[in-house]
């Protein structure tokens, strides 16, 4: 298998300061454009961390291949 690259990005912000949240734009070496769903996780740090953790595991169940 190809060596395979994860793509993410992470910044903390005040919960009531968000209003909106839309895709990243990711450009592909053949000129292609691909986008990352941004997902948004609340709460304590504990919380997000616990979030955070189910996600990825989560995450790589929709790939059983790699």
């Amino acid at each position: 298998m190809a060596n395979l690259t994860l793509v993410y990005g992470m910044r903390l912000l005040p919960s009531d300061e968000i209003s909106e949240v839309g895709d990243a734009p990711i450009q592909l070496k053949n000129g292609n454009q691909a986008r990352v769903t941004m997902h948004i996780l609340e709460g304590s740090r504990e919380d997000i961390e616990k979030q955070l953790r189910q996600s990825l595991e989560a995450f790589f169940d929709f790939y059983p291949e790699i």
